[in-house]
């Protein structure tokens, strides 16, 4: 629907129609009720978790049926993942776009599923980054609310807590702190936040895309995807080493005029994507490191690069994505110099000439 009616124009129709059916269902917004903020939130995901789908089965099945052989089900993974990294109130049309992009350049134009060197979910959540920064800098806060007073979410405006972090430091976290610091008479560019923040950050209380904001589920995932043995332990220990090290080391540095360099590893590991990425992104068994030795640096790179943007580059709050992506196109090299330094050793041990 709007993909034709609103092309161009922003997401006014989609929401009306979520206007009709949201009163028509005769329900008010309870963020206490697990049932109707389900349904309130699935109005939002559902119809980008479809067209994801259906644009990419008809991607896919093109150049299966050009190609002459089977449709992977690698789509399947792209389809879930891409669809939980978007913000719940993105046009529609932009999420078509990014569909045949992250599919089309991600993954097609290398050979296939297994083929590709990036992440193509990433992939087609950095062409919206770049083509469309409002919509998807994550410099501000994405709210879904109908026209009914009542059934609307909690009002909300301005920058996200990475955001908030970037300018006033813990202050923006800790509501402690921002009283300590209200009170000593300085200017804060927001008011204190929740005092229970981070539990609320922790488990999934906060504005965020829609795949991203609770960091327990992210954990939960995290347990599946080892004891199924889907995904690398090695690569996630790794992210995590990697945050844990880069940020106490810039805690220890310190700065007088970046507030970020105080931010504790903890804080990074609730906000924005960094639960999402370490457990969803970095893990892509196509586009990471094979070796278990590269996976171990290869998920460290990817927690040093990820807080480097975060604290060090000023325009941009997040970092994870950037970060992923960056580390992808190494992946390879990282494997290469792994096996080299095997064969190395073991003609060593082996007395081989």
């Amino acid at each position: 629907y709007q993909a034709f009616v609103a092309f161009g124009e922003g997401a006014a129709p989609i929401d009306d129609v979520r206007t009709w059916i949201w009163q028509g269902l005769g329900l008010g917004y309870d963020s206490t009720n697990i049932f109707t903020a389900t349904l309130f939130g699935s109005m939002y995901f559902l119809p980008n978790f479809l067209l994801i789908g259906l644009m990419g089965l008809v991607i896919e099945g093109t150049f299966a049926v050009v190609r002459k052989h089977e449709i992977k089900e690698g789509f399947l993974v792209t389809w879930f993942l891409l669809a939980l990294t978007l913000p719940p109130t993105i046009p529609l049309w932009q999420v078509a776009l990014a569909c045949v992009f992250g599919l089309v350049l991600g993954v097609e134009v290398f050979g296939g599923v297994g083929m590709n060197i990036l992440n193509p979910a990433l992939t087609a959540r950095a062409f919206l980054f770049f083509a469309y920064p409002a919509e998807i800098s994550g410099d501000s806060v994405w709210t879904a609310a109908v026209a009914d007073p009542m059934a609307s979410v909690d009002g909300w405006s301005g920058a996200t807590y990475l955001g908030r972090a970037a300018v006033d430091g813990m202050a923006a976290l800790d509501a402690g702190v921002c009283q300590a610091a209200l009170d000593a008479g300085q200017t804060l560019s927001t008011g204190c936040p929740h005092p229970n923040l981070l539990q609320h950050a922790f488990l999934g209380y906060i504005p965020g895309s829609m795949g991203e904001t609770s960091a327990l589920l992210c954990l939960a995932g995290a347990l599946l995807l080892v004891i199924t043995k889907i995904a690398s332990w090695r690569t996630m220990a790794g992210v995590t080493l990697g945050t844990v090290l880069m940020t106490l080391l810039l805690n220890v540095i310190g700065s007088d005029t970046n507030p970020m360099f105080a931010i504790p590893f903890w804080w990074h590991m609730v906000l924005g994507g960094w639960a999402f990425g370490a457990v969803f992104m970095c893990t892509d068994p196509v586009s990471s490191a094979f070796t278990d030795t590269g996976k171990w640096i290869y998920g460290a790179l990817i927690g040093v690069l990820v807080i480097l943007v975060r604290v060090v580059n000023p325009a941009y709050p997040e970092g994870m994505m950037l970060a992923i992506l960056f580390m992808n196109m190494f992946a390879p090299l990282i494997d290469h110099y792994v096996v080299k330094a095997n064969i190395k050793r073991r003609k060593a041990r082996y007395g081989a000439v």
